[in-house]
């Protein structure tokens, strides 16, 4: 056989080296194509708060919202959605184009509203992908100071020799206030009346000695404890607040049963669960950031916010677990969403 037989044709040649020119151009091209991407966001950005203005979703929203606009080069507007308590707003989203361009300012009382209203249009745990939460509003149980309690071993031992004799307020019912004191009143295996109020008001009566027993956020009530008119007990959260470090955990009462005692009045964002995955990453990045900025951080404290980082996975777990937790507290206390 000739040996030319076995070499490509003049012809053949040429095309060869082509092929591998058009190869490398286009390898060229690819990366600079990917990098002209335009980075998320291109355009304004709505955080749904589900409440009225100045409440803690509200306030979170405004404030983080106001430093993520800085940072992104676009706005971040605040929308109030409010009704059916919190269930209209949390809708919309839900059925929102899942681009990042519209979120969730998610608060604890969607985990209740889950837990309570098996018929909600949407599922607070399939229809939404948690992107981060960024603060908390701290609960306190606090007495009048006629109560005959320094601090929360000595009230519960109270509340067991006067079994069905005390009362408390709340904030409302079937509020994450609500819940704090049902599961303390589980856990301690005491007994206490409900007596639903709103958080103002709460407060209004117990330093005017109407009330004895309250259990109300903590920025609400601050003041009248720093002036000595109503004694702080405990706060629900896992970790003393920067807002008042005096002020003990539940967990740091020293009581076996509340060792692991933990109510979250949290806020944060979610979004649409079809929401590409790098740009929810891209947020929860962000929000973290800023989080850690100590202008950032007076703001918060000034609103009565505590800062509170979860990442989407670690708020996937907490909204998981809270929804579990107040189905159970509510068969046990027989409390029902109105």
């Amino acid at each position: 056989m000739p040996s030319d037989l076995l070499r490509p044709s003049a012809r053949q040649r040429p095309a060869g080296r082509l092929n591998t020119a058009l190869l490398c151009a286009l390898l060229a091209v690819l990366p600079a194509t990917a990098a002209a991407q335009p980075s998320f966001p291109t355009k304004p950005v709505r955080f749904v708060a589900t409440f009225p203005p100045g409440g803690g979703a509200d306030l979170t929203g405004r404030i983080l919202g106001a430093r993520l606009g800085e940072l992104w080069k676009q706005p971040v507007v605040v929308e109030n959605r409010t009704g059916a308590g919190g269930s209209v707003g949390a809708e919309l989203v839900s059925r929102a184009n899942p681009d990042g361009y519209t979120l969730l300012l998610v608060a604890a009382s969607h985990a209740v509203n889950a837990a309570l209203l098996p018929k909600l249009s949407f599922d607070l745990l399939k229809d939404f992908k948690p992107v981060a939460l960024a603060t908390s509003a701290p609960i306190v149980l606090a007495v009048n100071p006629r109560v005959k309690a320094n601090n929360l071993q000595e009230f519960t031992g109270l509340m067991r020799a006067q079994p069905d004799k005390l009362d408390y307020a709340s904030c409302g019912m079937a509020t994450t206030h609500h819940f704090t004191m049902e599961l303390y009143k589980f856990e301690t295996r005491t007994s206490a009346l409900h007596i639903p109020h709103s958080c103002a008001i709460a407060v209004a009566n117990a330093v005017g000695g109407q009330l004895d027993v309250i259990a109300v956020t903590l920025a609400s009530a601050l003041p009248f404890v720093q002036q000595g008119k109503l004694r702080a007990l405990a706060l629900s959260s896992q970790d003393r607040s920067p807002l008042a470090p005096d002020i003990p955990t539940f967990r740091d009462s020293g009581m076996p049963e509340l060792k692991n005692f933990a109510v979250e009045n949290y806020y944060g964002l979610l979004a649409p669960s079809a929401t590409p995955d790098d740009v929810v990453r891209k947020v929860e990045a962000d929000v973290r950031g800023v989080l850690q900025e100590p202008d950032l951080r007076k703001r918060l404290a000034g609103a009565g916010l505590d800062p509170f980082f979860r990442s989407g996975s670690e708020t996937a777990r907490l909204l998981r677990a809270d929804v579990e937790r107040y189905r159970r507290i509510a068969a046990v206390a027989g409390i029902k969403q109105e």
